[in-house]
């Protein structure tokens, strides 16, 4: 599941940022960052945060009709938000390092506040025709409680860095079996039903 949102982002990011030959890279931006995989100039896209979204929460069980008139129930998906810490790199040989990784970042931006969900089209994995679409938000919020904290721990200098915020269905049951769908209501009117034995019935 995450490493098919990786491969969204990474798909949603390279098809329109407009600078050419940018890796994208899914690493922690730490004192190692690049890894021996990866050239730059990179995005790096951290995953630092996951969790269930309440707000969303739907517990409207959902029906469906199969052709051999058997009704399947399944429970909504749970919705979950993951977070992503963003980073650029620019070339380790540019004269304007601090500029040339501002101008990427803001790139970066422009693709991703572009899009208030991630259009079908970049969708990879299981993550294909999933409902209901995955919002997205650029965030001032982030679940980091100390930016300082996190690059110490990290080993790094601090970095300019967008927070971003993409919104999962996960399915949590598989489908259950309702039995035949009621396609009609029958009703009995008549007269002298249950009387006891012997009773006279109505001339």
């Amino acid at each position: 599941m995450f490493q098919d949102l990786d491969a969204t982002l990474a798909a949603l990011v390279k098809a329109e940022l407009s600078l050419r030959n940018v890796a994208i890279s899914f690493a922690g931006p730490d004192d190692q960052f690049p890894p021996s995989s990866v050239t730059l100039p990179a995005v790096a896209f951290f995953l630092y945060d996951v969790r269930e979204n309440f707000d969303l929460r739907d517990n409207h069980w959902r029906a469906e009709l199969r052709e051999d008139g058997v009704t399947l129930r399944t429970h909504p998906p749970a919705r979950v938000d993951c977070s992503y810490l963003i980073t650029a790199w620019p070339s380790a040989s540019t004269p304007t390092p601090a500029e040339d990784e501002h101008r990427l970042l803001g790139e970066v931006l422009r693709v991703l506040i572009r899009h208030r969900t991630i259009p079908a089209t970049y969708l990879r994995g299981e993550l294909a025709g999933q409902e209901p679409p995955m919002p997205t938000k650029i965030i001032a919020d982030n679940q980091l409680q100390s930016l300082g904290e996190f690059w110490q721990a990290m080993g790094g200098r601090p970095k300019a860095t967008l927070h971003y915020k993409v919104t999962l269905s996960v399915d949590v049951a598989e489908p259950v079996e309702a039995g035949p769908a009621v396609t009609e209501k029958v009703i009995r009117i008549g007269q002298g039903l249950d009387r006891p034995a012997g009773e006279n019935q109505p001339s």
